[in-house]
């Protein structure tokens, strides 16, 4: 009996109770006790911390990427305006257009409000710019003109010759758009109904252009201006050529703009279709059904006008809109959209 007794007691050793096994795995059994469901919600509460943390290092740095901008610009926008007032204006003007560099490459991280005052700061010292080169521009001397002969008695008066749309700028009206120059501008056209117009390379070098109040119109500028304001058209298309800062787009319906730039601005405008090569991202506000698709004109010349601008033609953001009056970060905004290739024009003579 003792030897058989003896006997058992190796076999006891081998299968121990479960009691005794299982304080020797707390983990293992702790992982099997504690439900999926648990688990799942552990490991989301993870993350979700570690998105925080993430969102928190991006805002710091933001932040200080807003407070070097702000300081930058400021200094920069004070030598500008010292220029204008004293210094030469040709200085000027390449201060000037490197504070808009300086605000065009600064609109990732710039909050709405910033890049707004940006932008008005940017457009109020280009027109003090263009006000100031009118200011400068030499007096016509005076001359006597020759006097009118008088028809010979009997004779037929001759015929006045049919009057040309004039490449003049619009005449100076009370309040100003925003970004328009305080002074007159230099070119462009207002008030045509359903003509070709056409500006070229000489008259449009580094000088502001407005289009106002046309109807029916195709417009073509050929060369490289410095800004562009299109104000109040319908049913027009608009051909452009770099320019070297700034474009506005305000209160225009049924329209296609071809444009190159480094800034775009679009407000109260519809059912238009913009082909773009902007360096920044395009902003519209108060819009709907604006369409865009990628610049696509091109006449002799252009590569020269694209050098004297500035633009960089490797970089373009003509699907990149922002929307000031759409907040939502997870939808898009149904107030534009891109063109489908298939309906793109790519042939505009």
């Amino acid at each position: 009996m003792e030897a058989a007794g003896e006997a058992a007691v190796p076999g006891e050793q081998l299968r121990a109770p479960a009691a005794f096994v299982a304080p020797l795995q707390p983990e293992v059994a702790a992982a099997a006790v504690l439900p999926e469901r648990l688990q799942r919600r552990e490991a989301e509460r993870q993350q979700g911390v570690e998105r925080q943390r993430q969102k928190k290092e991006a805002q710091v740095v933001k932040e200080e990427r807003s407070e070097f901008f702000v300081a930058a610009f400021a200094r920069e926008r004070e030598a500008v305006e010292a220029l204008l007032a004293a210094g030469p204006l040709e200085e000027a003007a390449a201060r000037l257009q490197g504070l808009q560099k300086l605000l065009t490459e600064s609109v990732r991280f710039l909050a709405p409000y910033e890049l707004r005052q940006g932008q008005e700061a940017v457009a109020r010292l280009q027109g003090d710019l263009a006000a100031r080169r009118q200011q400068l521009q030499p007096k016509k001397k005076f001359a006597f003109r020759a006097l009118k002969k008088e028809a010979a008695p009997g004779s037929e008066p001759r015929p006045a010759e049919p009057a040309r749309p004039a490449a003049a700028a619009p005449p100076p009206r009370p309040g100003t758009a925003e970004g328009e120059p305080s002074g007159p501008p230099l070119c462009g056209f207002s008030g045509a109904q359903g003509q070709e117009l056409e500006l070229g390379p000489a008259e449009l070098l580094q000088r502001d252009v407005v289009l106002s109040e046309l109807r029916g119109c195709r417009v073509r500028l050929r060369g490289n201006a410095n800004t562009l304001r299109v104000r109040d058209c319908r049913d027009c298309t608009v051909l452009c050529g770099p320019v070297s800062t700034s474009v506005l787009v305000d209160g225009c319906s049924e329209c296609v703009l071809v444009l190159a730039c480094q800034q775009l601005r679009t407000h109260r405008t519809r059912d238009s279709r913009f082909y773009v090569q902007v360096t920044s991202r395009a902003i519209i506000e108060d819009c709907t059904k604006v369409f865009f698709a990628p610049y696509a004109w091109s006449y002799p010349g252009i590569e020269r006008d694209f050098e004297s601008s500035g633009l960089d033609r490797n970089r373009n953001n003509w699907n990149l809109v922002d929307d000031f009056d759409w907040l939502a970060t997870d939808k898009p905004s149904p107030n534009w959209s891109l063109i489908p290739e298939q309906e793109r024009v790519s042939c505009w003579d």
